[in-house]
């Protein structure tokens, strides 16, 4: 049974991984600029004397200068943090953020305004009007690294608003649900950038995504922390999309929203993707969907533990958005303290609507194996009709104790075995297929639910 791998244990060694190249721990590059932080900061907070004097300045002259394959590095000086807007990565160049150091985000929605005056708001059409804080487009070989902290401030108040008021980002995206989009900034948006990495820093508090890749090949996470509460709304860790050759490895993430969540919407594939080795908290849970019109495929899942989330496991679409999701698997997993620990739903609403098109979600070739799912819970086995049924197969998946899961299936073939599966799976046009005699144990899952490390 493979265990989380301590920094420092370089490969990445995992059966029937599927992203197709050879990862091995990152190394920090040499730096080419070293800048000193002025400002300061105490439990977590920038002095509030310091709310206005922006070092987006001289964080962007340094990263425009850098030749590629080096760094720019933020460390400790007069102080120990740093205050930006947007930043612009540039190729081969990496953004390395010591230990001890926060770059913190400026509360100011103007300095992120992509239409004016639109970042800060809650619009009734368009949406995303704010650049991210920080941002690569075509790039190859960038990165973000460093043992410091990226704290986005989705819970303190923005500047320019009215004082008695106090809205913060959070508070934006709660009065969305009404009706409406709030116009945060995502904390990292990646797009068309290949062989990107994150190593080693700390994400926290983003008003929306923490990090969006889109269109891209080779992209590594290794011993990252993304950490916001468990209310901030849209606050997604790690948004892979239509990309390629993934690997999110040796991570801890508790988020407002889902931990992981893989789009598939239409464009480039989504396609071979390894997510190995992690530790989730509180979120929506390791996610495929809610876009799955362009196919997603060869994606495995391994030694990953799930500890209070809303849900564990979990391929979400609808006939507004589907598309054919297959092979797919899932092995070593243990999840517990998880309301849907199981969740394969191809009539999702995520604004508890209907919503119905001609994009019929389709997925098959799921394999959960040597998964073991503790306290109460509810598995739902959601297929679309009688036409597009769920294929999976339960290879050694043990609920205990079984008597406190709830099971909800429809239009599924599942085959059972040769793995110990310890409950019964019934429903309305459910076919199962015994495979096999139902030997083994389950898996003992020793070791795998760990604090969420302190920063």
């Amino acid at each position: 049974m493979r265990r989380l791998l301590p920094l420092g244990l370089a490969p990445l060694c995992v059966a029937l991984a599927q992203d197709q190249r050879i990862v091995t721990e990152p190394v920090i590059p040499q730096s080419c600029a070293t800048l000193a932080a002025r400002l300061s900061s105490e439990k977590g907070r920038l002095h509030e004397e310091d709310e206005r004097k922006l070092d987006t300045a001289r964080i962007q002259q340094a990263l425009d200068s850098c030749p590629a394959g080096r760094a720019v590095e933020l460390k400790s000086g007069a102080g120990n943090a740093f205050l930006s807007g947007p930043l612009d990565l540039r190729r081969g160049v990496t953004l390395l953020v010591d230990a001890g150091v926060t770059l913190f985000a400026s509360r100011d929605p103007r300095v992120y305004d992509i239409q004016s005056g639109v970042c800060g708001t809650v619009s009734q059409t368009g949406g995303r009007g704010c650049r991210a804080l920080i941002n690569g487009n075509q790039l190859e070989g960038a990165g973000v690294m460093g043992d410091g902290v990226i704290d986005g401030r989705g819970g303190e108040p923005l500047l320019g608003k009215d004082v008695a008021q106090r809205v913060t980002w959070w508070d934006l995206a709660e009065q969305a649900r009404a009706g409406g989009i709030q116009n945060n900034f995502r904390l990292i948006v990646l797009s068309r950038c290949d062989n990107f990495t994150l190593y080693r820093i700390t994400l926290k508090n983003s008003p929306n995504f923490h990090v969006a890749y889109n269109s891209g090949s080779g992209f590594t996470v290794w011993g990252v922390h993304i950490d916001a509460p468990k209310n901030a709304r849209n606050t997604d860790g790690i948004d892979p999309g239509n990309s390629t050759n993934v690997t999110i490895a040796n991570s801890y993430i508790r988020v407002g929203d889902d931990n992981v969540a893989i789009k598939a919407g239409a464009g480039n594939p989504t396609t071979h993707m390894t997510i190995a080795h992690n530790h989730f908290y509180y979120g929506h849970g390791m996610s495929i969907g809610s876009e799955t019109n362009g196919g997603a495929s060869a994606i495995r899942v391994t030694d990953l533990s799930i500890d209070g989330a809303d849900n564990g496991i979990r391929i979400k679409s609808n006939s507004a958005r589907g598309g054919l999701v297959r092979d797919i698997s899932y092995e070593d997993v243990c999840i517990r303290a998880t309301k849907n620990p199981i969740l394969l739903d191809t009539h999702y609403s995520g604004n508890g609507g209907v919503e119905t098109g001609e994009r019929i979600p389709d997925f098959r070739d799921i394999v959960l194996r040597n998964v073991r799912i503790f306290a109460p819970g509810k598995i739902t086995l959601d297929g679309f009709d009688a036409a597009h049924r769920l294929g999976l197969t339960f290879d050694g998946v043990f609920v205990d104790p079984v008597r406190s899961v709830q099971i909800a299936a429809d239009h599924a073939d599942v085959k059972v075995g040769p793995g110990l599966v310890n409950f019964l799976l019934s429903g309305e046009d459910v076919h199962t297929m015994i495979s096999g005699k139902g030997l083994g144990s389950a898996n003992s899952c020793e070791g795998k639910f760990v604090p969420f490390p302190a920063n």
